[in-house]
C-alpha cells in the first residue's frame, strides 16, 4: 500500500461554515488556498457531503428545535453546489476531499473524482457506510475521537485486508477542546499499535494550536487537520476554526517543528558535514611510542593515543591490536602519527574509506 498521499498533508476542514452559501464557500477556498501557496505545503480543502433526504428521517427534517438537525438543514447544498466548490479547490491548487455521512454522499465522492475520503469519528464503526467507502478503493483518513480500541482494531484490519491506504487521526471530539484535553501522547500509542499506517492529528483547540502541532510533529504525526473560516462578512466564527492569517501561523509552526525534528524517526539521520568535522577534532589519533620497524605487529606497548588527529592518520575508530590486528608495512619513528599507508589493513585498500581518513583531521 502507498501512504505517500498522506505524508505531510494538511486537511483544511470547511465543515458547514459555507453556511449553505456557495459564494461564501468559494471565498473560503480562495483565501485559504492563497496561504497554502505562500507556504508551499500540500493541502486538501475538505467539505462535508450529506444527502439530507436520506440522512434525516422525513418526520424530523423540519424540527428546528433540534440544534444539529437545524444546522444541517440550514446549510444544505446540492450536488451541483458541491461540484462548484470541488472545482474551485482543484483550480486553486489544493486537493478536494469530503466527509460523506451517508451512502449517497459516498457516490458523490466518486462522481466528483475526489482522491481521498474522510471518515468522521462518529462513523468509525458505521459498517454500512465504511463498506460503501471501501468499495470506492480510494485512500481513507479516519478520525478516532471517542472510538473504542476494539472498534479501532476492527476498522484498521478491515482496510488492511482490502489493501486500501489508511491514515489514522488522533482526535478529541470536543469543539473546541482545551489545551489540557489534547492527549497528544495518543499519537505515540497509535504509532506503536498501527506501525504500518500514517498517524495524524485533528486539531480543535481554540487557544494555542501552535504548541500542539509542534508536539504532534515531534511525536511523529504526518497528516494534520484543522477547521477553517473567514471573517470578511461579519458572520460568527467558531472558536475552533482558524482564519487565513492563523492558518499561515500554523503552517509556519509545522515547518519550524519539521526543521527541528529532521528526518523520520524510524530511521537513523545522516550526520551533517559540520557535525562530522566537529567530532573528528576530538578523536584521538594513534602515535608510535617507539621506533616501529617494518613487519612488526602492533601492540599496546607500541602506541599511545592523543589529539590532534592528523590527515591520513588512523584513529581509535580503526585501531586493531592483537594477533589479527595491524602489521606495520612501513617504518614509523617514535612520536610520529601512524598513517593508514603504513599498515596492512582493509582500510588501506578500500579507496572510499582511505579517502575519508585523508579528509579528516589537521
Amino acid at each position: 500500500m502507498s501512504f505517500k498521499i498522506f505524508e505531510n498533508l494538511f486537511v483544511l476542514e470547511m465543515t458547514n461554515n459555507h453556511l449553505g452559501d456557495v459564494e461564501r464557500g468559494l471565498r473560503i477556498v480562495h483565501d485559504h488556498a492563497r496561504i497554502v501557496r505562500f507556504n508551499n505545503v500540500r493541502a486538501a480543502i475538505k467539505l462535508q457531503f450529506r444527502d439530507i433526504e436520506s440522512f434525516i428521517h422525513k418526520d424530523f427534517r423540519n424540527r428546528s428545535d433540534i440544534r444539529y438537525i437545524r444546522r444541517i438543514t440550514e446549510t444544505k447544498l446540492s450536488k451541483a453546489d458541491y461540484a462548484r466548490l470541488v472545482e474551485a479547490v482543484t483550480r486553486n491548487g489544493c486537493i478536494p476531499m469530503a466527509t460523506p455521512f451517508d451512502e449517497r454522499s459516498v457516490d458523490w465522492c466518486v462522481e466528483l473524482n475526489l482522491p481521498i475520503i474522510k471518515i468522521a469519528s462518529a462513523d468509525s464503526n458505521d459498517w454500512p457506510l465504511i463498506e460503501r467507502i471501501a468499495k470506492t478503493r480510494k485512500p481513507v483518513i479516519v478520525s478516532v475521537g471517542g472510538t473504542s480500541l476494539k472498534d479501532m482494531d476492527d476498522m484498521v484490519t478491515f482496510f488492511e485486508h482490502r489493501d486500501i491506504p489508511l491514515a489514522i487521526n488522533h482526535c478529541v471530539a470536543a469543539y473546541p477542546q482545551e489545551d489540557a484535553e489534547c492527549a497528544l501522547s495518543q499519537i505515540d500509542f497509535l504509532r506503536d499499535r498501527y506501525p504500518d499506517h500514517t498517524i495524524g492529528y485533528s486539531s480543535h483547540e481554540s487557544h494555542d494550536w501552535i504548541t500542539s502541532i509542534t508536539i504532534a510533529v515531534a511525536k511523529g504525526a504526518r497528516t494534520f487537520e484543522r477547521h477553517i473560516d473567514i471573517n470578511t462578512d461579519g458572520r460568527e466564527i467558531a472558536a475552533y476554526s482558524s482564519l487565513p492569517e492563523q492558518i499561515d501561523v500554523w503552517f509556519k509552526a509545522f515547518q519550524k517543528a519539521h526543521a527541528f525534528c529532521g528526518t523520520e524517526g524510524r530511521e537513523r539521520k545522516s550526520p551533517l558535514a559540520k557535525e562530522i568535522a566537529y567530532l573528528d577534532s576530538y578523536i584521538r589519533g594513534v602515535y608510535a611510542k617507539r621506533d616501529l620497524p617494518e613487519g612488526s605487529q602492533l601492540s599496546d606497548d607500541d602506541i599511545y593515543l592523543a589529539i590532534p588527529l592528523q590527515k591520513g592518520q588512523i584513529s581509535t575508530r580503526e585501531l586493531m591490536l592483537g594477533k589479527f590486528g595491524h602489521r606495520i608495512t612501513s617504518p614509523c619513528k617514535a612520536d610520529q602519527p601512524i598513517m593508514i599507508d603504513m599498515l596492512d589493513t582493509p582500510y588501506s585498500t578500500n579507496e572510499s574509506l582511505r579517502a575519508l581518513i585523508y579528509q579528516r583531521g589537521l
